[in-house]
C-alpha cells in the first residue's frame, strides 16, 4: 500500500492541507463520491455527519443536566417520555433510511430529477405518519405515562413534558426525513448547519424556559419540550428553504410538489424493512425500561442519564456509518460493488479505533461523567455501572454499526430487521427479565442482559456481510 493510498488530495492537483480539506467538508462540494478517493470521500461525508450528530447529542446531555436540577422524578419522567418517542424514532429512522437508500442510488445513477421526486413524497409519508403520535400525546399524555409506570410526580406535573413532546413530533419526523435527503444526496454539509442550528437554539431557550428569566415564567419541566419544539421547528423552515433553494447534489422544485403513488409504493415498500428493525430495537428498549421502572424511579433515571451520554460519545461513530450507508448506495448505483465494499471495510476500521478509545474513557471515569448531571448517589451508582460494562462490547459494537448501515446503504433493509428480531425480542428482552427478575440481580441484570445481545448480535451482523447478498440488491 503506497502513501497515495492515504492521500485525499486529489491526484494532479497542488497538496492541500488538512484545514483546507476539513473547511471542504464543513462547506459542502460537489465532488463525485463514486470517482474520488474512497479515503477522501469517506472523508468529505463524514466529518459533517459526526458535527451534526454530535451537535444532536449536545442538545441531548445539555437537556437532561438542566432537566436534572428539577429531581429524579423529572428525569424519569423524559426517560419514560422517550420509550414513546422511541417508536417513533424508529419509523422516522426506518423511513429515512429507506430515503438515504433510495435518493443515493438515484444520485449514483446521475438521475437527479428523479431524486427530487423521491425527496417531495418522503415528507408527504413523514407527515402522514406523525399524526396518531401528536393525537396521542395531546389527548392521552396522562395515560401513556401511567402504562409506563411513572410516579405521581410524573403523573401530576410531568405530563405536560410528554404531551408537547409527543404533540409537536411533525418537526422530529421532518428532521429525520430531510436531512436522510440530503445524506443520501452527499450533501451532508447542509444537514449538519441544520442540526447545529435548530439545536444551539434549543440549548440557548433550555435554561430560560425552565428556571425562567427576567419577565419570562419558570415553566419547569415543560420548558425542556417547549424549546425543543421552538428550535426543531426553526430546523424544519430552514430545511424546506434550502431544499427548494437548491444544495450542492439536489434540489427539488415547484412541478414536482405533487403526489406519486409510485414512488409512495417504492418508499413505502423500502421503508417497511428500516421501520420493523429500528420499531423491534425500540421497542426492545421499552421493555428494558419497563423493568427498571419497576426496579425504582432512581434505576430509570440511571439509566436515562447514562444513555445521553453513551448516545453523546457514539455520535462520531454513527457519522462514521452514516458515511458508509451514504457510499455504498451511491456506488452501487454507478455499478461499483467492489468499491462499495471497500468503503464498508475502511469506514469500520476508523470506527473501530475510535470506539476503542471510548470504551477507555467509559472503563475509567464512569461516575465522573455521571456526577456531572446528577448529585444523587443511587443514580450515579447505576448509571456509572451501566457505562462500564457497555464499554467492554463497544470494539464489536463499532463494527456493528458500520456493517447495518452497509445494508440499509445498500436498501436490503430486511436483513438487519430479521437479526434484530431475533438478538433484541428473542433474546435480550427474556434474558434481561430473567436476569433482573428472576435472579434478583436488578438493575445489573438488565445491563448485562444488554451487553451480551448486543455483543452477539454485532458479531452475527459482520459476519453476514462478509457473505455479500447485499450487492445485488435493486433499489
Amino acid at each position: 500500500m503506497t502513501h497515495s493510498d492515504f492521500d485525499i488530495t486529489p491526484p494532479g492537483s497542488p497538496r492541500q492541507s488538512i484545514w483546507k480539506e476539513l473547511k471542504d467538508a464543513i462547506r459542502g462540494t460537489e465532488s463525485d463520491y463514486t470517482k474520488i478517493t474512497i479515503k477522501k470521500a469517506v472523508f468529505l461525508l463524514s466529518i459533517p455527519m459526526i458535527l451534526e450528530l454530535m451537535m444532536e447529542s449536545t442538545f441531548a446531555v445539555v437537556d437532561i443536566y438542566f432537566v436534572g436540577k428539577l429531581g429524579a422524578s423529572a428525569v424519569a419522567t423524559v426517560g419514560l417520555t422517550e420509550t414513546y418517542l422511541f417508536l417513533l424514532y424508529s419509523v422516522a429512522m426506518g423511513l429515512a433510511v429507506a430515503v438515504t437508500a433510495i435518493i443515493a442510488r438515484r444520485i449514483g445513477e446521475k438521475k437527479k430529477r428523479e431524486a427530487g421526486y423521491t425527496a417531495v413524497q418522503a415528507i408527504f409519508i413523514g407527515l402522514l405518519i406523525s399524526l396518531p403520535f401528536a393525537i396521542a400525546g395531546i389527548f392521552y399524555s396522562k395515560e401513556l405515562l401511567l402504562l409506563m409506570g411513572g410516579d405521581e410526580w410524573s403523573i401530576e406535573y410531568g405530563y405536560r413534558y410528554t404531551q408537547w413532546m409527543l404533540g409537536s413530533n411533525a418537526v422530529i419526523v421532518l428532521l429525520f426525513v430531510i436531512n436522510a435527503i440530503y445524506r443520501g444526496a452527499g450533501d451532508a454539509a447542509i444537514a449538519m448547519k441544520v442540526l447545529w442550528i435548530a439545536n444551539g437554539i434549543n440549548i440557548i431557550l433550555d435554561p430560560i424556559l425552565i428556571f425562567g428569566f427576567g419577565p419570562i415564567p419558570a415553566f419547569g419541566i415543560e420548558g425542556a419540550a417547549i424549546a425543543t419544539t421552538i428550535g426543531r421547528s426553526t430546523g424544519v423552515a430552514i430545511q424546506l428553504w434550502v431544499l427548494f433553494r437548491g444544495g450542492k447534489h439536489i434540489r427539488v422544485g415547484r412541478s414536482q410538489i405533487v403526489w406519486s403513488t409510485t414512488i409512495i409504493r417504492n418508499i413505502v415498500k423500502r421503508s417497511l424493512g428500516g421501520v420493523g428493525q429500528m420499531l423491534v430495537a425500540m421497542t426492545s428498549w421499552i421493555f428494558l425500561m419497563r423493568i427498571l421502572a419497576d426496579i425504582g424511579s432512581e434505576a430509570v433515571a440511571g439509566a436515562t442519564i447514562a444513555l445521553r451520554i453513551m448516545l453523546f460519545t457514539l455520535m462520531p461513530a454513527w457519522g462514521l456509518s452514516n458515511a458508509a450507508a451514504t457510499l455504498v448506495g451511491q456506488n452501487l448505483g454507478a455499478n461499483q460493488p467492489e468499491r462499495a465494499e471497500s468503503s464498508v471495510w475502511k469506514t469500520g476500521i476508523y470506527n473501530m479505533y475510535f470506539m476503542v478509545s471510548v470504551s477507555v474513557i467509559y472503563f475509567f471515569f464512569n461516575e465522573q461523567m455521571m456526577s456531572f448531571f446528577t448529585d444523587d448517589p443511587t443514580v450515579i451508582m447505576i448509571g456509572s455501572e451501566w457505562i462500564q460494562i457497555l464499554s467492554y462490547s463497544y470494539f464489536v459494537y463499532g463494527w456493528w454499526m458500520v456493517s447495518v448501515q452497509a445494508f440499509n446503504g445498500a436498501g436490503d433493509t430486511v436483513t438487519p430487521t430479521k437479526i434484530n428480531l431475533v438478538f433484541f425480542w428473542l433474546i435480550q428482552i427474556p434474558l434481561c427479565w430473567y436476569l433482573a427478575i428472576t435472579l434478583d440481580w436488578q438493575h445489573s441484570g438488565v445491563f448485562w442482559g444488554v451487553f451480551v445481545s448486543e455483543t452477539s448480535v454485532g458479531l452475527f451482523t459482520l459476519w453476514l456481510f462478509t457473505r455479500g447478498s447485499w450487492k445485488s440488491m435493486k433499489v
